[in-house]
């Protein structure tokens, strides 16, 4: 060598040893071509354990574990680094302790400028911590994939850029009914609707979620088979490093039950505020009848003396009479208001349907036109029910007129009648043997939003002036408080059919007539001395006037506690018509505290109210509120006889 260059070579030779001590990160040594050590730099000692005169002239292999030795790994790389020039692996190596750790090992041949072989060297790295966060992440992302693909109520799923499923959980496969095999590849609009693949929505879908990160929304989905299911979907885009969309992640869930369990809860709340609402209007309704029934009492009384002690005048009497008219009209609405709230007062009865019927036919075929065709269809031995046979009459003749209307043009209306047994958990009904009665037409029919509405109470399809929108509520009241129901049957251009569901009066035998009721009692002679009790000053004027003009002597208070009064003192009462709606003291209220002292006395309550429970348990004779003097006298009549029998 040149003694020129010699320094510089030195100073190499000590620059490249400096850096290799200082590296302590690394295990640099070298091996001479046995592979014994013959360098060991800060790094090695740091690694391995050892210092360098412990280790210098022993053979690496003493580095390898057992079974790496055994299985002779250290020849292995020395010969393939030896014939290569390089020899690179990862496995685990022994510290001076024994402890073990993970090294990536390379180990490069040492050869001459003649190709002889001088030596390997060898570097070793100590990758335990690096393995085992990878392992950690390997397990993590293992546990991961095991939960997703255990998860079976919702589908988890990837998509690609495009849109084309990569990956399938077994949610998905259990709610959407395709197997791994048939949906990896394919795109994922073929889950949505037609409809929905029609409007972009799949589309739509992956923009939004590419733009905002994230996309979510309710909407029909389909399975495999072809069934639709209500699902709730979530679409995340999945970004890379630099920002790109590499694909997206889905999640559905399948929410067809609870939509369902909603809608059901919603009808339940939206039938629960009707309920209220008609409640209200019943209350309201109730309350202004009562009042109205109050009014009618006193014009169609005071109106019906008026024309007996008025000689007929032709100026005069038609007026009068079309006044009466008037407040009848006026009567029969207000019966109406009452059914629709239930508080109207019926008269209960057993009632040949058959009967009742065939003697209504003719004023049926009357009251609708000669355009329309009435036929009436009744079984044999068709039982007898228990209604109110007036109100029952309105009913039907209410559903007739209702039917013309619905056949302007002219048809036919069938009315029939079978019996029916209903079964346990029938929607409002007692179990039990009712009768089924029908009114079918051949008319226009009603569609499904008319049909929902058409019992409401002043719903009406009629012309401003041609209905009050209660018929039918009057309908439905009558079956009501008869313990029955009504169900109504229509489709356009089918007409329409309602049926009177009406329990049957089990064991009673009905002596009828010619209209197929009980006769009425005749009216009897007599006076009889009668305390009348009303609140209401114009009533009270009213019912003490008809009274005596039927030639009864009359005694009249206007609360319950006067009445009392008066009844201490006159022990010799026939009789008493108490009202029952009164301040502080009620009609029945006032009955029973008569009951406790005069136990023999009648007495009859005049309401337009129906709900008397109480009444009921005292045997208290009812007269429905308005009535006429004939309807009084005949009441009265009937009292005074049940009297002389009892």
């Amino acid at each position: 060598m040149n003694a020129s260059l010699q320094p510089r070579i030195s100073t190499d030779e000590d620059r490249y040893r400096l850096l290799v001590d200082a590296i302590t990160d690394y295990a640099i040594y070298m091996l001479d071509p046995g592979g014994l050590v013959t360098s060991w730099n800060p790094g090695a000692r740091r690694f391995k354990g050892y210092v360098a005169e412990e280790i210098i002239g022993q053979h690496f292999s003493r580095f390898y574990t057992p079974e790496d030795r055994q299985a002779g790994v250290p020849e292995r790389a020395l010969r393939t680094a030896a014939e290569e020039g390089r020899w690179e692996s990862e496995g685990w190596r022994v510290r001076k302790d024994g402890e073990r750790f993970w090294a990536h090992v390379v180990v490069d041949a040492i050869r001459s400028p003649d190709g002889q072989l001088l030596g390997f060297a060898k570097i070793t790295r100590d990758l335990t911590e690096r393995r085992a966060a990878a392992e950690a992440l390997k397990r993590s992302e293992e546990q991961f994939r095991l939960l997703v693909q255990g998860v079976t109520d919702y589908a988890i799923y990837m998509l690609d850029p495009e849109g084309k499923v990569s990956s399938w959980n077994e949610g998905a496969r259990r709610i959407k009914g395709y197997e791994p095999e048939e949906i990896v590849g394919e795109h994922f609009s073929r889950f949505y609707a037609a409809e929905d693949r029609a409007a972009g929505w799949p589309e739509k879908a992956l923009q939004a979620a590419a733009e905002q990160g994230r996309f979510e929304r309710e909407g029909w989905r389909v399975r495999k088979d072809g069934s639709r299911f209500w699902a709730h979907v979530i679409l995340d885009a999945i970004h890379d490093d630099d920002g790109q969309v590499i694909g997206y992640a889905k999640i559905t869930r399948d929410i067809t039950e609870r939509m369902e369990a909603q809608r059901q809860l919603d009808e339940a709340r939206e039938a629960l505020f009707q309920s209220q609402k008609m409640e209200a209007v019943g209350q309201l309704t109730g309350g202004v009848a009562h009042d109205f029934n109050n009014l009618l009492m006193a014009v169609l009384g005071s109106l019906e003396l008026v024309k007996k002690r008025v000689p007929y005048d032709p100026k005069v009497s038609p007026l009068i009479e079309n006044a009466i008219q008037g407040a009848r009209r006026g009567a029969v609405l207000t019966q109406r208001l009452l059914s629709f709230a239930r508080k109207q007062e019926l008269a209960l009865e057993p009632v040949d349907i058959a009967s009742l019927v065939r003697g209504m036919t003719e004023f049926l075929s009357r009251s609708i036109g000669l355009n329309i065709e009435v036929v009436t269809r009744f079984p044999a031995g068709l039982p007898v029910v228990r209604t109110d046979p007036n109100q029952l009459e309105t009913a039907l003749l209410n559903l007739a007129v209702n039917a013309r209307d619905a056949m302007p043009e002219g048809g036919t209306i069938t009315i029939s009648a079978a019996r029916e047994v209903v079964a346990e958990n029938a929607a409002g009904l007692s179990p039990g043997l009712y009768v089924r009665l029908t009114v079918s037409d051949t008319g226009a029919g009603m569609d499904a939003h008319t049909l929902a509405r058409a019992s409401e109470p002043f719903f009406t399809t009629k012309g401003v002036g041609k209905g009050t929108g209660l018929g039918l509520s009057m309908v439905h009241g009558l079956a009501a408080q008869s313990g029955g129901r009504l169900d109504i049957e229509s489709r356009p251009g089918h007409g329409t059919t309602v049926h009177l569901l009406l329990p049957v009066a089990e064991g009673v035998e009905v002596s009828k007539g010619e209209d197929g009721r009980a006769p009425a009692g005749q009216p009897r002679e007599g006076r009889l001395l009668i305390l009348a009790v009303d609140d209401d000053d114009l009533v009270l004027m009213n019912t003490v006037a008809m009274l005596e003009d039927l030639g009864h002597e009359v005694l009249s208070a206007s609360s319950g506690v006067e009445a009392l009064t008066i009844v201490e003192e006159r022990p010799w009462i026939d009789l008493v018509l108490t009202d029952q709606i009164m301040p502080h003291m009620t009609g029945l209220e006032f009955a029973e505290a008569v009951s406790s002292t005069r136990p023999n006395l009648p007495v009859a309550v005049v309401t337009g109210f129906a709900d008397l429970p109480e009444g009921e348990a005292l045997g208290l004779a009812r007269l429905p509120k308005p009535f006429t003097q004939a309807e009084l006298g005949a009441f009265i009549n009937t009292a005074a006889r049940r009297r002389a029998e009892a």
